[in-house]
C-alpha cells in the first residue's frame, strides 16, 4: 500500500470516528478529546526538543481542545463547517500539488505548492456546496438554502488558516529536522500532522461564534 493509499483508508477511518464523538458529544466527546490530548502530549515531549516549541505547541493543542468542547456545546454548526473545511483543504491540497506539481510555495515545507493552494480552495468551497446542497449534517442546514456571503467568506478563511497551520507545524518540524511528528496514523505521520490545520481553526472559529454567526 503507497503513502496514498494509506492517507486515503486512514482518512475514511478517523474522519467518521471523530464526526461519531462530536455528534454524540457528552462523556464520549470528553474520553475522546482527552485521549487526543494525552496522545498529542506523548508525542509532543517525545519528538521535539526545544522547549519554546514545547510550550508552544502544548498551548495551542490544549486551546483547541477546549475550542472543539465549547463549539460543540455552543455553535456545532461551526465546529463541523470547521472540520469539513480542514479535511477537504488537505486533501485538495495533496491532490492537486500530486497532478498540476507547480511552482513550491516555501523552503519551510518543500512539497507545498501554489497549485495545492488552489486545490486547498477549490475543494473547500466544493464541500461548502455539498453541504448547503444536501443534508450533509442531518436537520443542521436545509435542502438547497443558498450559501450565506458570511459563510463563504468563513470557509476561505478556514482553508487559510488551515494552511498556515500547516506550514506552522512544518517551520517546527523543520526546525528540529524531522519529517513526521510519528506514526501513529498511517499515510498521515503523527497526530500532529494530521490535525495540523484543525488546531488552528477551531481556536478562530471560537472567536467568530461569539459575534453568533
Amino acid at each position: 500500500m503507497n503513502n496514498l493509499q494509506k492517507r486515503i483508508f486512514t482518512s475514511f477511518v478517523a474522519l467518521p470516528l471523530s464526526i461519531f464523538f462530536v455528534a454524540k458529544g457528552g462523556y464520549l466527546l470528553t474520553f475522546f478529546l482527552f485521549f487526543i490530548l494525552f496522545a498529542g502530549l506523548h508525542e509532543l515531549f517525545s519528538v521535539f526538543k526545544k522547549i519554546k516549541t514545547i510550550l508552544f505547541l502544548s498551548l495551542i493543542l490544549i486551546l483547541s481542545i477546549f475550542s472543539i468542547y465549547y463549539l460543540r456545546e455552543n455553535s456545532i454548526f461551526l465546529l463541523y463547517l470547521s472540520i469539513a473545511v480542514v479535511v477537504s483543504s488537505d486533501i485538495g491540497g495533496y491532490v492537486f500539488g500530486k497532478i498540476f506539481k507547480w511552482k513550491k510555495l516555501t523552503k519551510i515545507s518543500p512539497k507545498k505548492t501554489i497549485s495545492g493552494v488552489f486545490g486547498s480552495y477549490f475543494f473547500s468551497i466544493l464541500i461548502l456546496y455539498i453541504i448547503y446542497s444536501t443534508n450533509f449534517f442531518g436537520q443542521i442546514l436545509f435542502k438547497n438554502e443558498s450559501i450565506p456571503i458570511k459563510i463563504f467568506i468563513i470557509t476561505i478563511f478556514f482553508s487559510t488558516v488551515s494552511q498556515i497551520g500547516d506550514l506552522t507545524i512544518s517551520y517546527f518540524k523543520r526546525l528540529e529536522k524531522i519529517k513526521d511528528t510519528g506514526k501513529i496514523l498511517p499515510g498521515h505521520g503523527g497526530l500532529f500532522d494530521r490535525i495540523d490545520g484543525l488546531m488552528f481553526v477551531v481556536i478562530f472559529a471560537i472567536i467568530i461564534s461569539l459575534f453568533e454567526i
